[in-house]
This record gives structure tokens, C-alpha cells and sequence, in this order.
């Protein structure tokens, strides 16, 4: 089995849009420069196996990443105002943390990659998988690569835990995203491919509940029939899109998130069990992560506190 690989070409010849946005807000927003210094350190001590060029056996490279780092802490420290609960539960080596998905825009992963790069301790790099059309876009798969994200196969997510990588999944895939905002924290069918990749790797599943995410774009509908006349998994309508243009894709509310990790769960078994001995399995992670969903639904304040 083999990781998507890195071209081996250095930082200076890498997209530079990522630059350009980190320099623009240098210099327009205060505490950019604590931030920059702050996620430099987190990056040198998040270990990190790296090549002669600098890249990491999956595309990641520390340096090319950090400008796309910087804008995401950005968000994740003055937009989503990200806390973290019981972070300390997620153990070292190879695991699988298992969200909840919602709003719209994959902010969510975003906030939980900084939050194992800001908050954890160790920091370490947690591994988003992608569909593989992305890579197909000029500059996007590359970029993906270089902050720490792999084609979502199967046997990619095997090796990254095989290899003690941190991986993230959030198995109610795209009706989990796209669901209107009248179904928010109502979790929808979970796929069971994680579960058999864990009792593969015999990697911990660690639950995690996501909180803010579900109202940080409402959807007001999804056209799912002319989304596959497009060829597109979905086509949600929300409160700034179509309206807004290109920008309302992107336009997220400023809610206050809350990402709270439960105790790891170990799973006994064989890859290849009956699909209902699985389900069983799949139905034990879906109910801690609603249990984390509806204990941080109750302590917050409000959707921006």
C-alpha cells in the first residue's frame, strides 16, 4: 500500500496564494505576529518524519503549510473562538478520531486539525482525507498535500495508522454537512468503512462532538436532484447562497465552537465480520459522539459564547 507521495520540488516553487493571504493579514490584523511565532514552535516540536527536501512520507511540509496554518489559527482563535474539552483523552501512536460533520463548509476539519496542533500535547499533525477529483485542480491537490491531507482511500488511512498517524473521519460524509438547519445535531447514518479500517490497525476510535459547526452556515435546503445532474454530491441553498455569490460558499456565522473528545474505544474483531456485527460497533461510536454533542449543547452559554 502506498500514501499519495510528494513531488519533490522545494517551498519557492509551491502555489503562492497562501503567502500572499498570510502577508495581507500581517498586516492588517493585530496578534498576527504572536500567532505566526506560536504555531512556528508548535510545528518544531510536532514530530515529524521528514526527507532530505523536507517533506514528510505523505506530502506534508512544515514550511509550505505554515501560511495556510497561520490563516486557519486565525479563525480558529478570533472567528470560532475554538475550545477544547478533554483533548488530553486522545492517546499517542495510530488513531481514528470520528466527528460529526455539518455547516456546509469544512470548517469543522479545520478547526479540529488546529485543535491537535494548538491545544494537544504533544502537537501533532492530524491527517484529513479528500476526494481524489481534488487533486485534479490545479494547485488544490498540491496544496492539500502540503498541509497534511491524503487522498480518502481505504488503504491510505491504513498506513497513515499503521505509521501512528492521527486521522480524522466523519462518516455521515456529505448528508452530514449538507443537511438543512432543521436537522442540526440530528446525526445521520454512519458509514461502517472506519470501523473495519479499526479493527484492521486495531487503532483506538476516540468520538468527538463538534459544537457550533451545525449552526455556523444554515442550510435552508439541499437539491440533491440537480446536484446529480451536475455530477456534485449535493447542492445546499443557505442563508448566503446563492445569494452572495462565490462568497456565500465560503461566509461562515462567527459561533463559538466547542470540540469536546471523549474516552478512546477499542474494538475486538475481524475487518471482515458481518456487516450487523459491525453495524453494532458503528451504532457504539454514533452514540458517544451524540452523548459529547448533547453534554456540550447544555453547557454552552449561547451560539457565540
Amino acid at each position: 500500500m502506498s500514501a499519495v507521495r510528494p513531488a519533490r520540488t522545494r517551498p519557492a516553487d509551491l502555489p503562492g496564494l497562501g503567502r500572499k493571504l498570510f502577508e495581507g493579514a500581517r498586516g492588517l490584523l493585530p496578534g498576527v505576529g504572536a500567532l505566526e511565532a506560536e504555531i512556528r514552535e508548535r510545528l518544531h516540536e510536532t514530530p515529524l518524519r521528514l526527507n532530505e527536501y523536507g517533506y514528510d512520507p505523505y506530502g506534508f511540509h512544515p514550511e509550505a503549510a505554515r501560511p495556510w496554518l497561520l490563516l486557519a489559527g486565525l479563525a480558529y482563535r478570533y472567528w470560532f473562538r475554538v475550545e477544547t474539552h478533554g483533548i488530553e483523552q486522545v492517546p499517542p501512536g495510530g488513531v481514528l478520531l470520528v466527528a460529526n460533520h455539518a455547516g456546509q463548509v469544512g470548517y469543522d476539519g479545520i478547526m479540529l486539525a488546529l485543535a491537535l496542533v494548538l491545544d494537544a500535547e504533544p502537537p501533532r499533525i492530524c491527517r484529513g482525507m479528500s476526494e481524489y477529483a481534488l487533486w485534479h485542480v490545479p494547485g488544490v491537490g498540491t496544496t492539500l498535500s502540503r498541509t497534511g491531507t491524503v487522498v480518502g482511500t481505504p488503504e491510505n488511512c491504513v498506513e497513515m495508522l499503521e505509521a501512528g498517524e492521527c486521522v480524522m473521519v466523519f462518516p455521515e460524509g456529505a448528508d452530514g454537512a449538507n443537511k438543512p438547519f432543521r436537522q442540526r445535531y440530528r446525526l445521520q447514518p454512519f458509514g461502517m468503512g472506519f470501523l473495519r479500517i479499526a479493527l484492521e490497525t486495531r487503532a483506538p476510535v476516540v468520538p468527538v462532538g463538534i459544537v457550533g459547526s451545525e449552526e455556523q452556515q444554515p442550510g435552508l435546503a439541499n437539491l440533491k436532484g440537480v446536484a446529480r445532474s451536475l455530477g456534485l454530491p449535493s447542492l445546499p441553498i443557505t442563508v448566503t447562497f446563492p445569494w452572495l455569490g462565490p462568497l456565500g460558499i465560503a461566509l461562515a456565522l462567527p459561533v463559538k465552537y466547542h470540540i469536546h473528545f471523549g474516552a478512546p474505544l477499542h474494538f475486538e474483531g475481524e475487518p471482515n465480520e458481518e456487516d450487523a456485527v459491525v453495524e453494532a460497533k458503528v451504532r457504539a461510536v454514533k452514540r458517544a459522539v451524540a452523548d459529547l454533542l448533547d453534554r456540550g449543547r447544555r453547557a454552552r452559554r449561547s451560539l457565540f459564547f
